[in-house]
């Protein structure tokens, strides 16, 4: 039995070769990193299809089995639904769906089977072409939700992932229907919810399929994995009307920290971005950066070092993320040069001698302790940077202050003196944060 396309013609192009030219134009260049899990929106290809695709271009070409989880638009589902066809149309030729998958994860998640609510749902047909035409020899395993614990589809995932040949694809958009300003607003901070796997206050309105956004980020969290942005928009972009918009994001899911994934394949551009904004304040080129990743636009800390013939010439960072990680490199860099108090502004000639480097932070994490000996007894020597806070005393070791602090008493000592505290000091408001960095 065979799924009639219904969205061709209206959604994306019913042609064959228009919607092949089409997808063409979506191409981007050649991914850096294949990943098993892509977060992509589901509107029509005027509006997210190049979002779409740069999502599932970031497939693995390997996957046999592709699950999309989405959200139904047209029938009332409790939990999630499967079906009972044998293929789903589409104008670049049929998609098998893998069946034994199908009633495995019917058996596991409890579901029914509801072709019904398959009938009109573009939520999952408008990912079809794309998969068609990046993984041809794949088949689906297509999964509608609708009052759904993520939870639920975060096991589901978490089950199925254990056969590298499945992959696993969210579909969803996000804001719906506010004006362009306010939308934005959302969308940026469901993005830095989703890159900071933070499910605490996600909210249904923040996307249609928030289910599966929530269950995949749960995924990610039990993992230590992160998701990386490809890309944020609305629909704006392509009508020109701002005042009605719906918001569209893709992300894919890396198999490790994102300051990793940040050093392994774009270390050149981390450290001519810093190169640049000094030369800028030597009044010799601009900071300003017009072409980069959008895994840069998302919220990072970083701490820029600079060393003149093998002794420090200045060190200025950010320890908590407040701002996109490219404007918190230009900033920290010209910084480091010009601003820090201990040394007077870079010269030209010091310029050409220095050696820099960056640490890029992990969100600080807080330990709970109630002694000093139990602080002392969670950190890490050689790993964990400290942060200290008393009232308004407050001062940072980065983790390479251990090569001349390696006992853990003295560097906390030493670390109290530098936020201005005499080395005894303790109280019950003294408080501690542990991160951790990826130097570059």
């Amino acid at each position: 039995m065979k799924k009639r396309a219904t969205a061709a013609g209206t959604f994306y192009p019913a042609d064959k070769t228009e919607l092949e030219n089409l997808i063409k134009n979506f191409e981007i260049e050649e991914p850096k990193y294949l990943s098993r899990a892509v977060i992509v929106p589901h509107a029509g290809y005027a509006y997210s299809g190049r979002l779409s695709a740069n999502g599932i271009q970031r497939i693995k070409k390997e996957a046999k089995n592709v699950f999309i989880f989405a959200p139904a638009h047209y029938e009332r589902i409790f939990g999630c639904a499967v079906c009972d066809y044998d293929e789903f149309e589409t104008p670049l030729g049929n998609i098998k769906v893998n069946k034994d998958l199908t009633q495995k994860i019917a058996a596991f998640c409890d579901c029914n089977t509801a072709d019904f609510a398959f009938e009109k749902e573009h939520s999952i047909e408008v990912q079809l072409p794309l998969i068609k035409y990046f993984l041809p020899d794949a088949q689906i395993v297509p999964v509608l939700y609708g009052c759904e614990n993520f939870k639920n589809l975060c096991e589901t995932i978490e089950h199925f992932w254990t056969d590298e040949e499945n992959v696993f694809i969210i579909s969803s958009d996000l804001s719906h229907f506010y004006p362009e300003k306010e939308a934005s607003k959302i969308d940026y901070y469901t993005a830095k919810m989703i890159e900071e796997n933070n499910l605490s206050n996600f909210e249904q309105e923040q996307a249609c399929g928030a289910v599966g956004i929530c269950g995949l980020i749960e995924f990610a969290k039990k993992k230590n994995f992160s998701l990386i942005r490809t890309g944020l928009t609305n629909s704006a972009s392509a009508t020109g009307d701002s005042s009605r918009v719906v918001g569209y994001g893709c992300w894919f899911l890396y198999d490790g920290k994102k300051n990793n994934y940040i050093k392994k394949y774009y270390t050149d551009f981390v450290k001519k971005i810093c190169k640049d904004s000094i030369l800028s304040g030597l009044q010799l080129g601009q900071a300003a950066i017009d072409n980069y990743d959008c895994v840069f636009e998302e919220y990072g800390a970083s701490f820029v070092t600079l060393e003149l013939d093998g002794i420090l010439r200045g060190c200025i960072g950010s320890i908590i993320a407040h701002k996109p990680l490219i404007k918190d490199l230009i900033h920290n860099a010209h910084a480091a040069a010009f601003s820090d108090p201990r040394f007077p502004a870079l010269t030209l000639n010091e310029y050409n001698r220095i050696t820099l480097g960056v640490s890029l932070l992990s969100k600080p994490q807080r330990i709970e302790f109630e002694t000093e000996e139990e602080l002392l007894n969670e950190l890490s020597p050689t790993t964990d940077g400290l942060i200290i806070r008393d009232g308004n005393y407050q001062a940072v070791f980065l983790p390479d202050v251990w090569e001349q602090l390696p006992q853990k008493e003295e560097f906390l000592n030493q670390l109290k003196i530098k936020a201005g505290l005499p080395k005894g000091h303790f109280s019950d408001s003294f408080e501690a944060f542990k991160f951790t960095t990826t130097k570059i």
